[in-house]
């Protein structure tokens, strides 16, 4: 899957393993699994393939979040991203949300 993403912060998060946006700093431990869970992103042909990955606790989203998905970078974060199964598939990561924010 080729793996884009919608905001500059993810991007950076990714290939320089940290960010200038302040607003958007991580912990090392979880920069580092985001950084896994994004190679495995790009690694998988579909996206159903994520169900063989537990951990990531795939999911499409309900709600006010219809037309998402998401996958666990740990018990606290969740990537949400957009998939096409179209030619040259894709995947575009949105966000990265702290679970306990979401939930409130």
């Amino acid at each position: 899957m080729e793996i884009q993403f919608e905001k500059d912060y993810l991007r950076e998060l990714y290939y320089d393993g940290k960010t200038n946006d302040k607003q958007h700093r991580y912990q090392p431990q979880i920069v580092k699994k985001y950084i896994r869970v994004v190679d495995i992103l790009d690694s998988v042909d579909k996206v159903t393939d994520l169900y063989r990955f537990n951990a990531l606790h795939y999911e499409k989203l309900t709600g006010d979040k219809a037309g998402l998905e998401s996958v666990r970078v740990n018990d606290q974060y969740r990537i949400e991203f957009v998939s096409s199964e179209e030619p040259g598939k894709s995947i575009t990561i949105c966000n990265i949300i702290e679970l306990s924010n979401h939930y409130k």
